[in-house]
C-alpha cells in the first residue's frame, strides 16, 4: 500500500514536468490547410484537348470554326483511368484556352461544344470528366484562360463581367474543383470579334483579381487558386518541369503584384517571402501542350522524365505533367507507354525503404521528451516529428544499420504546418568506418529527394546545418534504386553521318528499319554514313548489371549534304550553315538596327522533293535566345516563281522554345525561302538553330 502511494506521488510530481514540453512555435509564413492537402497531391495530369487539336495549333487565334471539335472516339474514363493507373491523383482540364472555344455549353457564348458537330452539339466534356474523376477517385481541376482572343469585348470592362461569369458556371455546376488554373499570357495579336487587331492589357490591373479571387472563394472556398493574382500557389518559372535545387514555399507576393517581381525568381521562391505561395512545375509529356501527330515519336525520353520527377516533386514542388489528347479523344498510345515506363521506374526506386528497422539517435531532443524523438522520423506518421530546442539550429540525426546497406536515395520532409525552416543540409555515409559526405544542399520543405551514387554504408547520418529556427523533420528515408540505364543519343548531321552515345560506357544495339533492338541487333562500333530517309531505334544496356535502357528513337529525312544557302538579307554569310548543319546547339543570328524586320532567307536543297511541312529550331544556349515570333514559309522549284506555304506565328515559343512544327498541303520544292517577320521580344535581332523539311 504504501509503495503503491508512493509512486502515485512520483507520477503527479512527473506529469507536470513532462507537460512543460511545450510543441515548437510556427515560424514565418505558413500554409493553410487547404495548401496542405495540396502539397499531399503531389502529382497530377494537365489535359489540352480543343480546337487547337483539330486546327494542329498550339495557341488558336480566335477565328476558328467549332465545327472543327469532332473527336470520333472521347473517352474521358481512359483518361482518368491512365492518370489513376499512374498514381496520380486528379486532372486539371483545359476547359477554355486562349481562342475562346469553351469545353461546356457555356450560357454566355455559341463558342463551345454546343455548336461542334460531337454529340451533336449536346455534349458536355466538362460533365462527363467531372463524373470520371469521381468514379476513379481523382480530384477534378480547371483551367480558364483569362485571355481570350475571339471575344470582341476583350481589353474592356464588359469581358471581365463574361470571364468571372464563366468561373461560376465551371465552380458552381461540376462539385469540387481542387484548382482554378489562370495562365499568365494575356494580351496580344487576336480575331476579337473580327476586329483583327492588337490588344494589350495590364495583367496584373484588368482583371481586378482582388474581386475576381473573392468571387472564387465565396463561390468555391475548397478551390486553391493557381498563376495570375494573389494566387495560392505559383508558376515554377519554366515548362521544363525542373524547380531550383534551393526551393522556397515562400514569395514576395506584394512585391510580385506590384511587377517587382521577375517570373525567373520562381524557379527558387524567396526565403524571405511574405506569404505561403509553393510552387507546381508544369511539363508535357511530349514537346507541345496539344496534341500533334508529328510529334508522335518524339514523347520525352524516359531518362528525361524520371529526371523531371526527382526535380520537381523531389525539390519542393507539384508535378502538373500534361497529356495532350488525340483527335479520336485519346491519350494516345506512345505517351500512355512512356507514362507506365516512369511510373514502373519511380515505384522501383521507392520499393524498399532502408531506415524503420535502423538505430536512430541525435544530438538534440526538445526537452529530452520521447514526443520529440528522432525515431519519430521513421515510424511512418505524418503527424510526428524530430524536433530540437528552441536554440538548436544546427543538429544531427544518425541511423545506424545490423550490416552494411547499399543506398542511393534520401527522402526528407519537414513538418511544413509549422514553417519551412532548414536553409542547408549535408547527408554523410559511414563507409569502411568513415564518414563520407554524399550530399550536400540547401532547402527541404514539403518534399526533398536526393540522388547520389550508390554507397555501402553501415550508417547514415543527416546534418542539418543551417535553420531559420528550431529543426522540425517529420520524416527521413532511404532506398537502394536500381541501376537507371540512360537511354542512347541518336545524331545524324548535315551529311548523313550518324554517332549514337550512351553513359559509362553501355553498350549499344540499333536498328534502321524500324523495329525494336535486342541483343541481336546490330552492335553499334562507331559512326556510319546513311543518307536516305530512315528511323533509327536504339537501345544501351550497362555490360556489368545487363540492364537495359528505354529505348531511343530518331526519324530523319533525305540527308541535307545537298543542302546550302544561297542568300540572306543580312549577317554573316561565313556562319550561315549553322541552319542547316544537323545541330541544334548551333545556332546564326541576322538582322540588327540597320537591318530592321523582316528578314529572309533561301536555301537550295539540291534536288526536287515531296515535302509536307518544315521545322524551325530556336537557338538553344545563352540567356536571349533572339526568338522569332511570327514568320512565312515560301517553296519554289526554279527559285523564281514561289508559292506561300504557310505563315503564322510560333505560339507560347517564349515559355517553350522547342522545335517548331508548321504542315501545309504536300508539295514538290526544291528552294526554300523563310521570312522572319517579327521576334518575341520587339527587338530586332532573331536566331536560327535549325531549319528542317517535314518530307
Amino acid at each position: 500500500m504504501k509503495t503503491a502511494f508512493l509512486l502515485l506521488c512520483f507520477l503527479l510530481v512527473i506529469q507536470p514536468a513532462v507537460s512543460q514540453v511545450k510543441s515548437p512555435e510556427p515560424f514565418g509564413p505558413l500554409p493553410t490547410q487547404k495548401q496542405v492537402d495540396w502539397h499531399e497531391m503531389e502529382f497530377y495530369a494537365f489535359v489540352h484537348f480543343s480546337l487547337n487539336t483539330f486546327t494542329n495549333k498550339e495557341w488558336g487565334y480566335g477565328d476558328e470554326s467549332p465545327q472543327l471539335f469532332n473527336p470520333t472516339k472521347l473517352d474521358v474514363r481512359q483518361w482518368a483511368r491512365i492518370v489513376k493507373q499512374a498514381g496520380m491523383k486528379g486532372i486539371i482540364l483545359v476547359a477554355k484556352h486562349h481562342d475562346g472555344f469553351c469545353l461546356w455549353p457555356s450560357a454566355y457564348t455559341e463558342r463551345s461544344v454546343k455548336n461542334s458537330p460531337w454529340e451533336n452539339g449536346k455534349g458536355d466534356l466538362v460533365k462527363e470528366l467531372a463524373a470520371a474523376c469521381k468514379e476513379y477517385d481523382l480530384k477534378l481541376g480547371l483551367y480558364l484562360s483569362p485571355w481570350d482572343r475571339n471575344h470582341a469585348q476583350y481589353g474592356k470592362p464588359e469581358y471581365v463581367t463574361y470571364f468571372r461569369n464563366q468561373l461560376k458556371e465551371l465552380l458552381t455546376n461540376y462539385g469540387d474543383v481542387f484548382e482554378m488554373w489562370f495562365d499568365g499570357a494575356n494580351g496580344g495579336d487576336g480575331y476579337y470579334g473580327g476586329a483583327n487587331e492588337t490588344r494589350k492589357i495590364n495583367s496584373l490591373e484588368y482583371y481586378n483579381w482582388d474581386e475576381t479571387y473573392k468571387l472564387i472563394y465565396e463561390t468555391a472556398p475548397k478551390t486553391l487558386v493557381w498563376g495570375v493574382g494573389p494566387s495560392e500557389a505559383r508558376w515554377i518559372g519554366n515548362e521544363e518541369g525542373r524547380a531550383g535545387k534551393t526551393n522556397w514555399s515562400l514569395l514576395r507576393q506584394k512585391d510580385e503584384l506590384a511587377g517587382k517581381v521577375n517570373y525567373t525568381e520562381f524557379v527558387s521562391g524567396h526565403e524571405d517571402g511574405e506569404k505561403w505561395v509553393p510552387g507546381e512545375a508544369d511539363v508535357s509529356i511530349r514537346p507541345g501542350w496539344f496534341y500533334h501527330a508529328v510529334e508522335d515519336d518524339k514523347v520525352r525520353p524516359l531518362d528525361e522524365m524520371v529526371d523531371i520527377y526527382y526535380e520537381s516533386i523531389g525539390r519542393n514542388a507539384n508535378l502538373l505533367l500534361n497529356l495532350p489528347v488525340d483527335r479520336r479523344g485519346l491519350v494516345n498510345e506512345n505517351d500512355e507507354a512512356r507514362l507506365k515506363e516512369l511510373v514502373a521506374t519511380i515505384k522501383s526506386d521507392f520499393k524498399t525503404e532502408l531506415l524503420a528497422k535502423s538505430k536512430t539517435s541525435t544530438d538534440n531532443v526538445r526537452g529530452n521528451s520521447a514526443e520529440f524523438a528522432a525515431n519519430n522520423v521513421t515510424d511512418g506518421n505524418k503527424n510526428t516529428y524530430w524536433a530540437t530546442d528552441d536554440k538548436v539550429k544546427t543538429a544531427s540525426v544518425e541511423f545506424n544499420f545490423d550490416k552494411p546497406t547499399f543506398i542511393n536515395r534520401v527522402l526528407l520532409q519537414e513538418y511544413i504546418k509549422l514553417g519551412q525552416r532548414v536553409k542547408a543540409f549535408s547527408v554523410e555515409a559511414k563507409v569502411d568506418g568513415q564518414w563520407k559526405t554524399v550530399s550536400s544542399e540547401t532547402t527541404i520543405g514539403y518534399k526533398r529527394i536526393l540522388r547520389f551514387d550508390r554507397v555501402l554504408a553501415s550508417a547514415l547520418k543527416i546534418n542539418i546545418t543551417d535553420s531559420k529556427a528550431s529543426i522540425v523533420i517529420s520524416n527521413i528515408a532511404a532506398y537502394n534504386a536500381p541501376t537507371f540505364v540512360k537511354a542512347p543519343n541518336i545524331q545524324r548531321d548535315k551529311n548523313g553521318t550518324v554517332t549514337i552515345k550512351a553513359e559509362d560506357d553501355a553498350i549499344i544495339y540499333y536498328t534502321i528499319d524500324g523495329k525494336i533492338p535486342t541483343i541481336k541487333s546490330t552492335l553499334y562500333k562507331g559512326a556510319f554514313k546513311y543518307n536516305k530517309a530512315v528511323k533509327i531505334k536504339a537501345v544501351a544496356i550497362n555490360k556489368e548489371e545487363k540492364i537495359s535502357s528505354a529505348i531511343s528513337t530518331a526519324q530523319y529525312g533525305i540527308s541535307k549534304e545537298k543542302w546550302k544557302v544561297l542568300s540572306a538579307s543580312s549577317g554573316d554569310m561565313n556562319t550561315i550553315n549553322r541552319i542547316i548543319d544537323g545541330n541544334p546547339n548551333t545556332d546564326w543570328g541576322f538582322g540588327n538596327d540597320s537591318n530592321k524586320l523582316p528578314q529572309e532567307i533561301t536555301i537550295d536543297m539540291g534536288a526536287v522533293l515531296k515535302i509536307k511541312g518544315f521545322t524551325y529550331f530556336p537557338q538553344q544556349v545563352g540567356n536571349n535566345l533572339n526568338l522569332i515570333s511570327h514568320y512565312e514559309f515560301y517553296t519554289s522549284t526554279d527559285n523564281i516563281k514561289w508559292t506561300k506555304q504557310s505563315e503564322g506565328e510560333f505560339s507560347n515559343i517564349k515559355n517553350n522554345p522547342i522545335e517548331q512544327v508548321k504542315m501545309f498541303g504536300e508539295t514538290k520544292a526544291r528552294y526554300l525561302r523563310f521570312v522572319a517577320l517579327s521576334s518575341v521580344t520587339k527587338a530586332q535581332t532573331v536566331s536560327i538553330a535549325e531549319i528542317n523539311v517535314i518530307e
